[in-house]
């Protein structure tokens, strides 16, 4: 029967992946199998640089965090040799990460994920990785915002360059053709009333 000690290590751990696994907006699950020192070195570099923290777990106490945490549906890939890769800040990059390095490493095998407390199947994963990081979707965002201020800045300044005053870049409205003005209604009232009766 394991210590008190032991006991209390175990309780700690589920604690801290418990806490992980809430505060995290998103993890993979992967079966690290079949890699080498060397791969295995590579790919917690990539991790890191990312912002990733990546560590191997113990199935049965990460069971027990997840299903703390609500994400049952992670029991059934909860065996064999399981590594968990968590940010706390960057939706796409564990899974961005790991598919990257899992094409040329065909040892890596993702079991499963989570993102913003959900449980993903494998398409919808395949489908986050290939999703551009925060950064780059914010450079884009910020592209296409700054690239219409930039033409119109480049079309005032050509015509400024060019002599032409702004007054001169508004046209004249077209002149409305004039309409016969509407009968006065008291005029057609003497119109009637002149009119000869039908007899």
């Amino acid at each position: 029967m394991p210590s008190q000690k032991v006991l209390d290590e175990k309780k700690q751990i589920v604690a801290g992946l418990t806490e992980q696994l809430r505060n995290a907006v998103s993890g993979v699950f992967v079966d690290y199998c079949g890699l080498t020192v060397e791969q295995d070195t590579q790919l917690r570099n990539k991790l890191r640089e990312a912002g990733v923290e990546y560590k191997v777990v113990k199935n049965t106490l990460t069971r027990l965090a997840a299903d703390a945490v609500g994400f049952n549906e992670l029991d059934p890939i909860l065996n064999g040799p399981t590594a968990l890769a968590v940010s706390m800040t960057d939706e796409v990059a564990p899974a961005k990460v790991i598919a990257d390095f899992a094409k040329d490493n065909e040892k890596l095998e993702i079991k499963s994920g989570f993102l913003d407390g959900r449980v993903m199947s494998l398409d919808e994963l395949k489908t986050l990785a290939a999703t551009p990081n925060r950064d780059v979707l914010i450079a884009k965002i910020m592209g296409s915002l700054n690239a219409p201020v930039s033409k119109l800045v480049r079309t005032l300044q050509a015509l400024v360059d060019n002599g032409v005053e702004p007054a001169d870049i508004q046209k004249p409205a077209a002149e409305a053709p004039a309409e016969a003005p509407a009968e006065a209604p008291a005029e057609a009232a003497e119109a009637a009333a002149e009119a000869p009766a039908a007899q």
